[in-house]
């Protein structure tokens, strides 16, 4: 109970000329006139005093309604407002009453009222009609009994207290409403934003470029005016991907963003529409050697090189121009024209603009049906696998064979892969296409055996993206098991800048390769960047030296050298070396004075059927030893030493 009387304490005020009036006021509502009337009652009655707690509250008085309204605007700025004023109506020379009250709800309009008076000299609808809160207003007449000053006090400042907690919970309302909608508008921009732009380079993505476009064609068509569109395109960006990895590649894309955002001008949008694709609409009016002119800042922006994994690494681009409304009147119509002049760029050497001419869509939509023919020869299985022999230098004796794919195309005939692998790579068939040559080249081997020819081993090329799979590792083993093959008849070459992108990462998964049994050749080697602490650290087992210090070993003193070099180098690591593109009797024979191990090339075979390729293997002498039975894996000798 006591704490219910301390949350009744409240402030009242009295506003009344007569100085014996407060003091009945403070008689019947402070805790002291309490006091004092218990005191009388229990001395002229004997009656025991209650425990129950009564409600208390300070009183403060004004003898004139302009005082009462000054300490009302003092207790208000002290933060300890009055919660019912009692006023007089008659407060001669001063304020009257209502004039009083009006005042004072003019200072603090949430305090309540009793008026106290013993002249009627206003009605209550008069009242009503001059100060206008009925709520807040309460007449009683004087003489007063003090149980009825005391329920108007209680009763009041209760009512004054509910309101003040429920306004204070309203505005604690209000504020979390504003609080979680200015949230959901934050929110809701940043969905907006994502929504319109790419998460990678913060540009304006396809969305928002078809937008843009629109607009400009809109535009134009009112003012008669020319704009254009740059498509612009990285040479050789799969590539830097595969090689580096995706992280790099990432990092090259925001570089590539902020540098063609600098070359354009303020009025031009710069957006990527996906991969390594950007395009930029020249706002209008624009001519074509503007256009240009903007393009050949584009390019000269990319030549710096740019760092990636601490290389430097140039990356250029094909740019193509399509002009409104001379090369198209719609956003696909253009965009479609300004793709054809980027390829026609990229046929061109790449690194150069072009803009669009008649013809060029031809040559796009050619492009465009050999990708999806490209897509029907792996369903329709149109690839087939011809075998080059790998020579031992020495005996002359095949010790294994490479698996070098071919595609049996219906209407342009047998396609070497030089002709579709960069394009297979480019909409993202490479992968799925090695993982068919792994299969198919493991279950030639075993058929091979199958069918009486002694053992070999069988090379397969991984593309670098291959390389990086997740599931590399399982993907061999199926393979593996799909053809019930021995690992050890099962050879992979990787090209050296593969193996040298991420080397740590490359010794982790050859490791795990090589544990299988598997061997592994680096191919091209001498063309890249190999660390020779990482050499001595990867788990290969052969080098294959690239063609190119072969072909012009036996008149360049240089390449020859280079080529002792790496043989000298291999076998002090105890790898063994392979040349391929041997095609004359000179160029076996040096390589045989130098300690080349095995070769291979046209001097021998060019890549054969597999039919073909078995009947060079039976035209062989027997040998009761094959060069496979003899050669493992690194890691694979090493585990079965050890066990």
């Amino acid at each position: 109970m006591q704490a219910e009387a301390d949350l009744l304490r409240h402030r009242v005020l009295v506003i009344d000329d007569n100085p014996a009036i407060h003091a009945d006021y403070r008689k019947i509502l402070t805790s002291e006139g309490h006091a004092q009337r218990s005191a009388a009652e229990a001395g002229l009655f004997g009656a025991p005093e209650t425990d129950v707690a009564r409600p208390v509250f300070d009183v403060d008085a004004a003898l004139q309604g302009r005082d009462g309204v000054e300490l009302a605007r003092a207790a208000l700025a002290q933060g300890r407002p009055y919660s019912v004023a009692f006023v007089d109506m008659r407060m001669p020379p001063g304020w009257d009453g209502l004039e009083t009250i009006e005042n004072l709800w003019k200072v603090d309009p949430d305090v309540q009222v009793v008026i106290c008076s013993a002249y009627t000299d206003y009605d209550w609808l008069e009242l009503l009609a001059r100060l206008g809160h009925s709520d807040k207003l309460i007449v009683v007449k004087k003489p007063f009994e003090p149980i009825e000053i005391l329920q108007c006090a209680s009763a009041l400042s209760r009512k004054w207290q509910n309101a003040r907690a429920l306004k204070r919970h309203v505005e604690s309302l209000e504020l979390v409403v504003t609080d979680r909608t200015k949230g959901l508008e934050a929110a809701n921009r940043q969905l907006r934003h994502l929504a319109s732009h790419d998460a990678l380079t913060g540009l304006p993505n396809r969305l928002l470029f078809d937008d843009r476009i629109a607009q400009a064609i809109a535009q134009a068509q009112r003012q008669a005016h020319e704009f254009a569109v740059m498509i612009v395109d990285l040479d050789r960006f799969k590539l830097i991907n595969d090689s580096l990895g995706h992280r790099a590649g990432d990092d090259l894309l925001r570089v590539v963003a902020q540098r063609l955002s600098h070359a354009v001008r303020a009025i031009d949008t710069t957006a990527r529409i996906g991969g390594d694709e950007f395009v930029i609409l020249l706002g209008g009016p624009v001519t074509r050697a503007e256009a240009i002119e903007i393009a050949e800042r584009a390019l000269e922006c990319m030549e710096p090189s740019i760092q990636l994994l601490g290389i430097d690494v140039h990356s250029s681009p094909s740019i193509g121009i399509a002009f409104y409304p001379r090369d198209g009147v719609t956003v696909d119509s253009l965009l479609a024209r300004a793709d054809a002049a980027m390829y026609s760029a990229k046929e061109r050497g790449r690194n150069n603009v072009q803009c669009y001419e008649e013809g060029m869509t031809a040559a796009t939509q050619d492009r465009v049906k050999f990708e999806s023919e490209l897509h029907e020869a792996l369903r329709r299985g149109q690839f087939e696998l011809h075998y080059q022999p790998k020579v031992d230098t020495a005996t002359g004796r095949i010790n294994s064979a490479e698996a070098l794919i071919r595609w049996r195309h219906p209407q342009r005939g047998l396609v070497p892969p030089g002709d579709f692998i960069m394009v297979a790579g480019e909409c993202g068939l490479l992968d799925a296409i090695g993982e068919w040559v792994l299969f198919e080249a493991c279950r030639q081997a075993k058929a091979w055996q199958r069918e009486g020819l002694r053992p070999l081993r069988v090379a397969v090329n991984l593309a670098p993206s291959q390389f990086r799979l997740a599931n590399l590792v399982d993907q061999i083993r199926r393979a593996l098991d799909a053809a019930a093959l021995d690992p050890r008849f099962l050879e992979i070459e990787l090209t050296e800048s593969a193996v040298m992108s991420d080397a740590e990462e490359s010794i982790r998964i050859l490791e795990a390769v090589s544990r299988m049994g598997v061997l592994v050749s680096v191919d091209d080697f001498g063309t890249g960047y190999s660390s020779m602490s990482y050499l001595r650290r990867f788990p290969i087992d052969k080098l294959k030296i690239d063609r190119c210090f072969v072909e012009d070993m036996t008149r360049r003193p240089e390449d020859a050298s280079i080529v002792r070099a790496i043989i000298s180098l291999a076998h002090s690591l105890h790898l063994k070396v392979i040349a391929e593109g041997v095609e004359t009797p000179e160029q076996l024979a040096l390589l045989a004075q130098l300690g080349c191990d095995q070769y291979q090339g046209f001097h021998f075979s060019p890549a054969v059927l597999p039919t073909a390729f078995a009947a060079l293997v039976r035209q062989e002498p027997a040998d009761a030893e094959d060069e496979a039975s003899r050669t493992h894996s690194k890691l694979a000798a090493l585990v079965g030493a050890r066990s």
